[in-house]
C-alpha cells in the first residue's frame, strides 16, 4: 500500500497536464556488482515495474561489460522477464541485450551514448510488438555534469528504439524515451539513483505518455 501512496503523490502531482490515458508508473532496480578479471566486471539484478494495479513486469538481470578504453565499454546482459499483456496475462520471454556504451568527459561535463540490441527469444503469450521487450535497436544519449561539492551528480537523457523487423510495423522508430534525474556521490560501495522519465510510443495514438520514476540501488563487493 505504502508505494501506491508514494506513486500518486509524486507522479499524479502533474495529472491536470496529462492525458486521461496517460499511465504512470514506479519502476525499482536493486543489484550487486564486482570485479570478474582484470578490465571486466559482472552484475546481478532484480527488476520490477509497479502501476497502480501491482506488479506489471518483473525481470532478474545479470550481464558482464569490459573495458576496452577509458571511453568504451561493451557489455552483454540476459534477462528473464515476465510481463503482463494487455489483456492481463503473465507472457514470459528470455532476452538478451547486446550494448556499446561511449563517454567522454569534458572537465565536470559528462556526455555519454549506449547503443543497444536486444534479442528476445521464446517469447510466450506475446502478440503486439512492444519495444521494450522485443527484437529492437536503441539509442540512448545522456549528458551529466558534476557540481563540485554538491552530493548530486545531475543527468538528461533520451533514448530512441528503432524495430528492425520486417512488416506494416518494422523498420521504422517505434517510441522515444526522455529522462531527467541524478545520482548520489557517496564514496562508497553504494550507488544509489532516481530518474523521472516520459515515455511514449509514435504510431499507438490510443495511448498516452507513460509516466514513471524509476529508483536504483546497487552495492558494489
Amino acid at each position: 500500500m505504502r508505494w501506491k501512496i508514494i506513486l500518486f503523490a509524486l507522479l499524479f502531482g502533474g495529472a491536470s497536464f496529462a492525458q486521461q490515458n496517460d499511465t504512470y508508473m514506479l519502476w525499482t532496480n536493486v543489484g550487486v556488482k564486482g570485479d570478474l578479471v582484470k578490465k571486466m566486471d559482472w552484475f546481478a539484478e532484480i527488476n520490477t515495474r509497479l502501476d497502480m494495479n501491482g506488479v506489471e513486469t518483473f525481470f532478474p538481470e545479470i550481464g558482464v561489460d569490459y573495458k576496452v578504453t577509458k571511453w568504451f565499454k561493451p557489455s552483454i546482459e540476459y534477462r528473464f522477464v515476465t510481463d503482463k499483456n494487455q489483456y492481463g496475462n503473465y507472457k514470459i520471454a528470455n532476452r538478451l541485450n547486446f550494448n556499446a556504451k561511449f563517454k567522454e568527459d569534458f572537465d565536470r561535463l559528462g556526455l555519454g551514448l549506449r547503443v543497444r540490441y536486444q534479442y528476445a527469444f521464446d517469447n510466450r503469450g506475446s502478440f503486439d510488438y512492444d519495444a521494450d521487450f522485443d527484437q529492437a535497436f536503441r539509442f540512448k544519449p545522456e549528458i551529466t555534469y558534476d557540481i563540485k561539492n554538491f552530493i548530486l551528480t545531475p543527468k538528461i537523457s533520451s533514448e530512441f528504439f528503432y524495430n528492425p523487423a520486417l512488416g506494416e510495423n518494422g523498420r521504422r522508430f517505434d517510441k522515444m524515451r526522455l529522462g531527467i534525474g541524478a545520482s548520489l556521490d557517496l564514496n562508497n560501495n553504494h550507488d544509489i539513483s532516481f530518474k523521472y522519465q516520459l515515455d511514449k510510443r509514435f504510431f499507438a495514438f490510443d495511448r498516452g505518455v507513460r509516466h514513471v520514476l524509476a529508483l536504483s540501488y546497487q552495492y558494489k563487493l
